[in-house]
């Protein structure tokens, strides 16, 4: 089996690492009020989930 040479540099695995990044979560419009929300979630703003009311806001 290899075995390395030499020991991989902070840099050189720091670079290796640039592409790992956190994503953005999803975000798509409210079908009721359109706000965005997140996918499969009771709307925050409205609080209708596939076209019925699930949470009473009062606001609304």
């Amino acid at each position: 089996m290899a075995v390395p040479k030499r020991r991989t540099s902070k840099q050189r695995k720091r670079k290796r690492r640039t592409h790992y990044k956190a994503q953005d979560d999803a975000r798509q419009a409210c079908p009721k009020c359109g706000d965005p929300k997140r996918p499969h979630r009771v709307c925050p703003t409205c609080g209708h989930y596939a076209d019925r009311e699930v949470v009473q806001i009062d606001d609304f």
